[in-house]
This record gives C-alpha cells, sequence and structure tokens, in this order.
C-alpha cells in the first residue's frame, strides 16, 4: 500500500496506536481514515481497520461486510491480496454471532484466495487462522492420523523438542485439508522419521503416522 496515501498513513499510526494499547485513539485514527476516503479502495482499507473497534458483534459484521463490498467495487489487482482477511474477517464476525454456516462459508471463501497473499509472516499466520477455521466449524474432514499425530506434538511440547516442532507445526497448522497439504505435512513428518532422534515408541508412532498419509504398506 501506499505509505504517501493519507488514509494508509492514519490507518498506520492507528495500528501504532494499538500496538501501544491506545484503543481510543486508534479508534479516533481509524474513524478519520473512513471520513478522509476518498474513493471505493480508500473505504475499503478504512473499513477494514474501523471493524476492530466496534462495540457489538453486529456492528463488527457490518463493518466487515462494508469492507468486502468496497473491495469488489475497486475490484483490480490492489484488492486482490485483501480478501483472504476480508473473509476471514467476516468468519470471525459470524463466529461470534454463532452463525456457524456463515462462518464456515466464509472460511471456504478464505481458503480459495490465500495464495493471492504476498508470500511471508503474513500470509503464513492468515493461512493459519484460516485452518483453524476450517476445523473450527467442520468445513474440512478429520483424518484418522490426527489424533496419534496430537497426542506426538503434545509430548514433543511437554519433552521442548523444538527441532521436531518447528519441522512438523508450520505444515499441520496450517493445513487447509487440500491434497497438496497432506503431501507437505507428510513430508515433514518424514524428514523428523527419518533422522531417528525420537525415542522409540514415538519414533514407532510416527512410522505409522508417515505411512497412513502416504498410503505406504
Amino acid at each position: 500500500m501506499d505509505t504517501d496515501n493519507p488514509v494508509v498513513r492514519l490507518c498506520s499510526e492507528g495500528m501504532r496506536a494499538e500496538a501501544e494499547g491506545r484503543d481510543d485513539d486508534a479508534r479516533d485514527l481509524f474513524r478519520r481514515a473512513w471520513e478522509t476516503a476518498a474513493d471505493d479502495y480508500e473505504a475499503c482499507v478504512a473499513a477494514h481497520y474501523l471493524a476492530r473497534h466496534q462495540p457489538t458483534p453486529r456492528l463488527t459484521l457490518r463493518w466487515n461486510l462494508e469492507c468486502l463490498e468496497r473491495a469488489d467495487r475497486v475490484g483490480d489487482d490492489r484488492v486482490r491480496g485483501f480478501y483472504a482477511s476480508l473473509h476471514l474477517a467476516m468468519a470471525a464476525a459470524h463466529g461470534d454471532l454463532g452463525e456457524r454456516d456463515a462462518a464456515r462459508e466464509h472460511f471456504e471463501r478464505a481458503a480459495a484466495r490465500v495464495d493471492d497473499v504476498p508470500p511471508g509472516p503474513y500470509r503464513d499466520g492468515t493461512r493459519m487462522a484460516i485452518a483453524e477455521g476450517l476445523r473450527s466449524t467442520g468445513a474440512v474432514e478429520r483424518r484418522a492420523v490426527d489424533g496419534p499425530l496430537n497426542e506426538l506434538l503434545a509430548a514433543w511440547c511437554a519433552r521442548g523438542d523444538l527441532k521436531a516442532l518447528g519441522l512438523v507445526l508450520p505444515a499441520r497448522l496450517a493445513d487447509l485439508g487440500t491434497e497438496d497439504d497432506r503431501v507437505r505435512l507428510a513430508a515433514a513428518l518424514h524428514l523428523v522419521h527419518a533422522a531417528r532422534w525420537l525415542p522409540e515408541g514415538e519414533q514407532r508412532a510416527l512410522g505409522a503416522i508417515v505411512a497412513a498419509l502416504t498410503g505406504a504398506s
């Protein structure tokens, strides 16, 4: 985004106020950004941040919808990378209102657009949030290995096995339930299994999980 744009600049100041715990100042800055917006693109940016400072879930949903509708009106590459985050925000707002089906729909739409987000930590975090939402709303089927894998992850956490966790958690947490995600998770688990540093029982359990994911006998 253009940091010289007055709306973007106000929103940047608002995010800084948020980080410093000055929520009232942040809300005022985002409101000023909305009032300053001169076109649909600027209104989309301002509405996205203003939605975070609403007193009720229904108002939060209203501002997230405003943001999404403004992005649709823009309809060009400036907003292409916004949609995963916009649908994620819509899903969260519907979830807060107990509207599970609507939340699931927006998690699915967010998943379909996440690859439009530029690579980096922001996309990684967005993908993980979408994956969590898909699981929580039943949008993806549980794999048979989920239970045993969660037990292994818990054991690694308890033991502080950062190497194993560092290799596996990114693929696990960002798993959207696609075939590519299955392959990515299996590859990460295989790396740990092939290194053979785990205790014997965990090594056997991990081997069974890898075999199940890859279809190996």
